[in-house]
């Protein structure tokens, strides 16, 4: 007996799970697209696994005929997030993209004298899944590789495994509640500490916030995205970053950016280091972010590595 209501116990569990995992996936489907199924594969492997953002700029860059069908189901999939379930477009991975073949439609064309001949035109049906994930772990913990070491977790509390992932996306939602807050309501200069991490403690009756300050990560995301905005040359704005991270005593840094980068037809990838950034050891202590900005040319991302001390 008791084994059989320990399985009844583990069937009820995996069910909710699954109604969990439901709410968080949005799947949209476009049936007889007047194309044929190998076409509209070649472009659903190059997007399946990236981000939303991402995808869109793929989309926009890739020079197949197939893009723009595809790009208006991620694009529906990603409004019905949005309005219906009030999801954030910036965390939304596409999990799933397939595409089935559908009816061949055939089609008269007339010649001269009454006679005519046959055209056979291929259609498919296009699946898209997307998944927000900023209900996981995965999403939250961008340095999980260097807990226990060289720092500790940014979120301490405790919670039963059916609501662990309403507390990780009620930290998500304090942080970018925090961080609009910073953006819309104090203007930093190059003078001025930002917002470095915040930490978040939970316990029975009380939430303890801690914001921390520092100069290192938002200050020089924030310079690069504005310099870019402002179509200064991608070169001069990370210079101009890597001398202020100098007045904040750092061991090296390393700027990335990828996309249009100046406008070019061609997206590539070009990264600056100044000083050691060494990412092969967990004993060094190195911050690091990432941060997508828009731009008349396209959407640019930028990744930062900074190297604090080593242990």
């Amino acid at each position: 007996m008791t084994n059989m209501l320990r399985n009844k116990n583990k069937d009820l569990e995996v069910r909710k799970r699954e109604k969990e995992d439901i709410k968080t996936e949005i799947y949209a489907l476009s049936q007889s697209i007047s194309m044929s199924a190998h076409k509209a594969r070649r472009v659903l492997d190059q997007i399946r696994g990236r981000s939303y953002q991402e995808t869109l700029m793929i989309l926009e860059l890739m020079p197949y005929r197939a893009c723009y069908p595809i790009f208006k189901v991620i694009y529906s999939a990603a409004a019905n997030a949005k309005h219906n379930m009030g999801l954030n477009e910036e965390y939304l991975v596409i999990i799933k993209a397939t595409v089935d073949e559908g009816t061949t439609v055939k089609k008269l064309k007339p010649r001269a004298r009454g006679r005519s001949y046959t055209i056979k035109r291929p259609t498919c049906h296009i699946t898209i899944v997307l998944k927000d994930i900023s209900l996981y772990e995965e999403s939250v913990v961008e340095n999980s590789i260097g807990l226990g070491t060289i720092q500790g977790h940014h979120s301490l509390w405790f919670a039963q495994p059916k609501n662990y992932s309403k507390g990780l996306q009620e930290d998500q939602k304090i942080r970018e509640c925090i961080k609009n807050y910073v953006q819309k309501n104090m203007r930093i200069s190059s003078g001025v500490e930002g917002i470095a991490r915040i930490e978040i403690q939970k316990r029975i009756d009380l939430i303890q916030i801690i914001i921390h300050m520092g100069f290192p990560k938002l200050l020089v995301e924030e310079f690069i995205a504005g310099q870019l905005r402002n179509r200064v040359s991608f070169r001069k704005a990370i210079k101009k970053a890597i001398e202020l991270t100098e007045q904040a005593d750092t061991k090296g840094i390393q700027v990335q950016i990828a996309g249009r980068i100046d406008g070019k037809e061609i997206a590539r990838v070009e990264w600056i280091r100044e000083g050691r950034v060494p990412l092969q050891t967990i004993r060094a202590k190195i911050d690091y972010c990432s941060y997508r900005v828009r731009t008349i040319y396209g959407v640019l991302g930028i990744k930062i590595w900074i190297f604090v001390d080593e242990e």
